[in-house]
């Protein structure tokens, strides 16, 4: 997969700058949402597999499929894309310019999963305390697991903090039996 980043990378700038330039990074968001959902559908990657498709069918079929969600940018962007080969990494591209937009933007997803429910109050102390460590605008997805046992793992970008009983149980037997 890290071929794949790879590739993905100068696509991902080069819309990102155009978007920063047209300050359209909204727009130009939304249209690879959709753009990158399209190419991930199994339909969608049989058509951008197969040779017997011009680069130029590809790019029309997609931006079909896209429909109004492409602005005349977007769908040009789609169309050099398809001349270079480069309409499987939509997916891609898209988390990039995604990663991208939340640097300028000083946002950070945080996913939190925790064991039992948490009240408003406490959302709002941890998104607040998330937000003085990370210095970032957090917007935090909350959900429930069971199999926690107790307590919350956070997750926002590469950093985990996992203060579940759970992990917390696995720390203790993997120090038990080393």
């Amino acid at each position: 997969m890290a071929e794949l980043s790879t590739l993905a990378r100068p696509y991902a700038k080069a819309a990102f700058q155009y978007a920063a330039d047209a300050s359209d990074l909204q727009g130009w968001s939304d249209s690879l949402a959709v753009a990158a959902a399209v190419a991930a559908q199994d339909t969608v990657v049989k058509l951008l597999s197969s040779p017997s498709y011009t680069a130029t069918q590809q790019a029309e079929k997609t931006i079909e499929v896209c429909g109004d969600a492409l602005n005349e940018k977007s769908r040009s962007f789609v169309q050099v894309l398809a001349e270079n080969r480069r309409l499987k990494l939509l997916p891609q591209i898209y988390q990039q310019f995604e990663v991208l937009k939340a640097n300028r933007e000083k946002t950070v997803e945080v996913s939190v999963v925790s064991a039992s429910e948490i009240s408003t109050e406490q959302q709002e102390k941890l998104a607040s305390a998330l937000s003085s460590k990370l210095e970032r605008q957090v917007n935090m997805q909350v959900s429930i697991d069971d199999s926690l046992i107790g307590g919350v793992v956070v997750r926002a970008g590469d950093t985990v903090i996992d203060g579940s009983i759970r992990g917390r149980l696995a720390k203790l037997a993997e120090v038990l039996n080393s």
